[in-house]
């Protein structure tokens, strides 16, 4: 994208724009010296921080932008404008989603112009004081804390809080949001009861929005067994670790079950997924629970068999053949050494599957 420089001479020159009329600049809110040549709405400090925008967000909403911050006739005599409202709400779930999938690509520094925008239009639709911004809040609490601006993130919960306590008839949904990311600020600076604390209201909010076995929850636990792993208490980890690998187990064979099914008839109803951002997740998970009981000197076979097979389904589902051959092999070295072990079928099951897979030439293939 082009920067066009809004002064006469040069960027770092004041704007040549009458008294009152000063532009800011996207990102930081300084004074801006330069202009998106494309929608001529957005402005920016520096080319650095015109940049910035263009990859976390602005590629994306530029055009949108025009008709949001150009005044015209009608809109200067309506004190709400419905088209425009709507821009605006449909602008702010393109920035959330944004924000949301670089997040879970681990792009923090890429999705604070995303969260930024959202923030700043969540105010312009729903008001300076609105539970509406809460997901904002949260998702620029996510990106500095990535970043480790861990001052800034308190500062943010703590707007986010207020706005949840002004409002009594918000939902469990929220609720578990918010004590989810006081809980990772509180485990970022050693809080460590504070941070039990809010794991369990975020693990009671989330059961009561989502269900006790929903894998939603289930992050809960395994963010609160991480806590307890920090302060030495393993058998409470290894409970808790152990209930997340189990409804992971249970909602990923229902998957592949599907996926199978599907594959050998396509005409029936397509088979349930889930987002990038979750797969992530999911196998960020997995593998520390893994690689915990691996390094474990009381092992578990069983719980190692478990992950591993999840972890096999996972990147089957995925299509990586040999990410899950490598799992398989893992899953049934584990249940192999227990006695009639109920997975060690199922295992073999997936095992060949993935071999198949691999036999199978690829399309242009000699």
């Amino acid at each position: 994208m082009e920067a066009q420089v809004l002064g006469t001479t040069s960027k770092l020159n004041p704007l040549a724009l009458p008294k009152g009329t000063e532009k800011l600049c996207e990102l930081c809110q300084r004074r801006a010296y330069l202009q998106c040549t494309q929608c001529r709405v957005t402005f920016y400090c520096d080319a650095e921080h015109q940049l910035a925008d263009w990859v976390g967000i602005h590629e994306r909403i530029c055009q949108l932008l025009v008709p949001i911050r150009t005044p015209t006739l009608f809109s200067l005599h309506q004190d709400e404008c419905i088209e425009t409202q709507l821009k605006k709400v449909e602008l702010i779930e393109i920035c959330r989603l944004v924000a949301q999938s670089k997040l879970s690509e681990g792009k923090h520094q890429e999705a604070l112009p995303a969260a930024q925008s959202s923030l700043r239009c969540s105010i312009d639709v729903h008001g300076p004081s609105s539970v509406q911004l809460v997901p904002a809040y949260l998702l620029l609490a996510e990106a500095n804390m990535g970043l480790g601006n861990l001052g800034l993130v308190a500062e943010l919960l703590s707007q986010a809080e207020w706005a949840v306590l002004k409002s009594p008839e918000c939902g469990h949904a929220v609720h578990h949001r918010l004590h989810r990311s006081l809980g990772r600020l509180h485990t970022a600076t050693g809080n460590l009861e504070a941070a039990l604390f809010n794991f369990a209201n975020d693990i009671y909010f989330a059961s009561e929005e989502y269900g006790v076995d929903s894998t939603v929850t289930c992050t809960g636990y395994f963010l609160m067994a991480n806590v307890f792993a920090r302060q030495g208490k393993m058998s409470i980890a290894c409970s808790l670790y152990f209930e997340v690998a189990r409804i992971w187990h249970c909602h990923l064979t229902k998957l592949t079950e599907t996926h199978i099914q599907h594959v050998q008839d396509p005409d029936m109803a397509s088979e349930p997924s889930y987002d990038e951002a979750q797969r992530v997740e999911v196998d960020e998970m997995l593998r520390t629970m893994l690689e915990f009981e691996q390094n474990n000197p009381k092992k578990d076979s069983a719980q190692i068999a478990l992950l591993a097979h999840c972890l096999a389904m996972l990147w089957f589902l995925r299509g990586d053949s040999q990410k899950a051959l490598g799992f398989c092999s893992t899953a049934l070295q584990a249940s192999q050494l227990i006695p009639n072990h109920d997975l060690t079928d199922p295992i073999q099951g997936l095992l060949q599957l993935v071999q198949s897979a691999r036999a199978e030439p690829h399309p242009g293939s000699d």
